[in-house]
């Protein structure tokens, strides 16, 4: 079972990050390995930090095979 990794996220409507704003999602990736996923997280989550309505997170996708 290989897994890749996904970053996901955008701008909310409020701070509960239940809805997001039309047209603010991202997704960024496919990471092969967790370390490549982090480190991209934490250069768009450093570029996003001054937005408090901004939020991502890293998603696995487990492949069968």
């Amino acid at each position: 079972m290989s897994v890749k990794y996904w970053i996901v996220g955008g701008e909310y409507t409020n701070t509960d990050f239940s809805e997001l704003i039309n047209g603010t999602a991202r997704v960024k990736g496919p990471y092969l390995d967790r370390d490549a996923a982090v480190r991209a997280w934490q250069r768009l989550t450093s570029e996003t930090r001054h937005q408090c309505l901004s939020r991502f997170t890293i998603a696995e996708e487990a492949e069968r095979h």
